[in-house]
């Protein structure tokens, strides 16, 4: 079974470890000096935080695949989705081994579709492209370019 996975990135990880843990009933499950995520069955989300230096706010969101299967499932949609996907393949990120893929929907907002298979004692990160709609964090997290200014109102 899928899982949404929702990444925040905050300016005060221990506040937001606090103010997060109180919301789910829950202590993290990885905690690390820059990072913490909860993996939760109830709602079913990999909810994570991050103070690595971007704006506060959603940094990203996804969806995780618990098996090979799944990912492939997730994919063939995205190749079939009228938006460029940076393949990422195997990297290792926040703090675990995942393999993974990234679009922006049309409103710019940045999806990983990932599967992980191990943990990782680096927070490692992610590739720059600038041919897709997706640019680079000072994470290292895929986000999406500036979307073009449209008129509006005449």
């Amino acid at each position: 079974m899928k899982r949404l996975h929702v990444h925040v990135a905050v300016d005060n990880l221990a506040d937001a470890t606090r103010f997060y843990s109180t919301l789910f009933a829950a202590e993290p499950t990885v905690e690390k000096s820059d990072y913490a995520k909860w993996m939760l069955d109830d709602p079913r989300v990999n909810f994570a935080i991050s103070a690595r230096g971007a704006a506060p706010g959603v940094e990203h969101l996804g969806i995780q695949a618990e098996s090979d299967e799944e990912l492939r499932e997730v994919y063939a949609r995205l190749k079939s989705a009228d938006t460029p996907v940076l393949e990422e393949g195997e990297t290792t990120c926040c703090y675990a081994q995942s393999e993974k893929s990234w679009v922006s929907d049309p409103a710019g907002i940045s999806w990983e579709v990932f599967h992980t298979t191990g943990d990782s004692a680096t927070y490692g990160g992610g590739p720059v492209t600038g041919e897709a709609r997706l640019v680079s964090t000072p994470t290292g997290m895929p986000i999406p370019a500036i979307p073009p200014v449209r008129a509006c109102c005449g």
